[in-house]
């Protein structure tokens, strides 16, 4: 099934700024790349699960998409304004030894209530499962979703771990933290106006 409009899609999405690769970001600059890893997976990963099964039951999740929109907004901004907190601690001196990275499963948990997630996952699902089809066909789609997310989403990762070269002094790590953490927190708080107002 590979379908040079769907890797298009895939690559755009997967690319651009969003919460996911905000966080990768942040991470590649407190961790390095390796100890972001399974945060990586996690999202690629999770991506792909949430994918296959989307795509396998779109027709149910439609019918209870719009019942379930404002709940998954406000779980899905909660829960990055939690991480925004989170993120803007990680440069604290007292804090830094004991902070961890965002693992596997929270990673690929977080994609659940990721807005920007569930745009990619519904759009892929909507344009490029073909008609009638079951759910190999959904897990085609999921196994090429993933497979292209990752180097995209490693991109960001990376650039963190280059950019925590520079950022080596308290101040400037701390001012990289709080900069993120307030990325998200606005991200957050459009997500959360955007809603509110189409209503």
């Amino acid at each position: 099934m590979f379908d040079l409009p769907l890797m298009t899609y895939v690559v755009t999405m997967s690319v651009t700024p969003g919460p996911n690769n905000l966080m990768l970001a942040a991470s590649g600059v407190n961790f390095g790349f390796r100890r972001t890893l399974p945060h990586m997976l996690g999202v690629s990963i999770g991506h792909g699960v949430q994918v296959v099964l989307v795509a396998s039951l779109l027709a149910w999740i439609m019918v209870w998409l719009e019942a379930l929109r404002v709940p998954l907004v406000i779980a899905g901004c909660a829960y990055l304004l939690w991480l925004a907190w989170r993120q803007a601690r990680a440069g604290e001196p007292a804090s830094r030894g004991q902070a961890r990275p965002l693992g596997f499963f929270g990673a690929a948990l977080f994609q659940w209530v990721n807005p920007k997630a569930w745009m990619m996952v519904l759009n892929v699902a909507i344009l490029f499962l073909p008609r009638g089809s079951g759910w190999q066909a959904a897990a085609e789609l999921a196994w090429w979703c993933a497979v292209v997310n990752l180097p995209c989403i490693a991109l960001w990762a990376l650039a963190g771990d280059r950019m925590g070269v520079f950022l080596q002094s308290p101040v400037a790590l701390r001012a990289f933290n709080w900069a993120m953490a307030a990325l998200l927190g606005a991200t957050a708080a459009w997500i959360l106006i955007d809603e509110l107002v189409s209503k």
